[in-house]
């Protein structure tokens, strides 16, 4: 006989109670609906569990071994069912998310920080690093999700689009002049050029525009953080290769000046990255929604 798991809910509350009316009550069901479980559990088992008594019933030796386990093992469950509505509620859980430097500070940040004011008890893990790593963990189940830049092809992983970048090149004052003219492809090689170390997908671009100019221009400085090129631009080591949006600020102050290049730059897209065929928590899926919505 296979045996159902609310028979043993009913066997606790009936153990803890030494009633079967008390049971039914705490249980929000009828008496006979207890009596015929125990009658049940006790057929299944092939033990007597209570004795009947006068005025309720008693655990017998058998049902007091029993009762041990029950009672460890319903209080287990009871803590998953509240565990699964704390993640539903989004009152627990962890935020599992990765990106490089720059997208963390520009567009992910400021969408973290609603999210955690929303919702303080969920954990926050975020990782650094470039595209290409940022694939290879979510591939490993590291992360949930990760914010890239597009185009990212890969069979494993889903990806959307998030929201358009434009990127340019930056001066500080003592590069300030061309800033007040149209400069060709070839001019921009007669400034030092400010750029992010080769592996990155930002990197990656800026030398495919460069060569599709006719151009193979040689790095003056290669960094890994884009906020120390913004440094050095400003200083006036030379032009950096950035995402605009990112110097709103330097260039409003006249901290910065943006290079207008006689041939556009084209623009780039951020993106979003899950596991295919994996299912999202309810935690990245509420997440996603908060970018989506913020970005639109």
């Amino acid at each position: 006989m296979n045996i159902n798991l609310e028979w043993y809910r009913i066997f606790l509350y009936t153990a803890q109670s030494g009633n079967l009316t008390r049971a039914a009550e705490e249980l929000h069901i009828t008496q006979p609906s207890v009596s015929y479980a125990i009658k049940q559990l006790e057929a299944a088992l092939g033990v007597k569990l209570f004795d009947r008594l006068s005025k309720g019933v008693r655990l017998t030796a058998e049902g007091a071994s029993l009762f041990v386990f029950v009672e460890k093992s319903i209080a287990f469950l009871e803590a998953g069912e509240q565990k699964l509505r704390s993640l539903k509620d989004l009152t627990a859980g962890e935020l599992r998310i990765g990106a490089s430097g720059p997208i963390i500070k520009h567009v992910l940040l400021p969408q973290l920080d609603l999210f955690h004011a929303e919702h303080p008890d969920v954990r926050i893990r975020l990782a650094q690093g470039k595209t290409s790593e940022i694939r290879n963990r979510l591939k490993e189940g590291q992360i949930d999700l990760g914010l890239v830049h597009l185009p990212l092809y890969d069979e494993a992983l889903d990806v959307s689009p998030l929201l358009a970048i434009q990127d340019c090149f930056v001066v500080g004052p003592a590069f300030k002049k061309y800033s007040e003219q149209v400069i060709t492809s070839e001019q921009f090689i007669q400034i030092p050029l400010l750029l992010l170390t080769p592996g990155s997908s930002t990197r990656g671009f800026v030398d495919q525009w460069l060569i599709s100019q006719g151009l193979e221009a040689e790095a003056d400085i290669e960094l890994s953080s884009m906020d120390m090129l913004i440094e050095l631009a400003e200083r006036g080591y030379g032009a950096a290769f950035v995402t605009e949006s990112f110097v709103k600020q330097e260039l409003e102050q006249g901290k910065l000046f943006r290079l207008n290049s006689d041939k556009p730059i084209p623009t780039r897209t951020i993106g979003i990255a899950t596991r295919r065929n994996t299912s999202l928590s309810l935690i990245a899926q509420r997440f996603i929604e908060l970018l989506n919505k913020n970005q639109a």
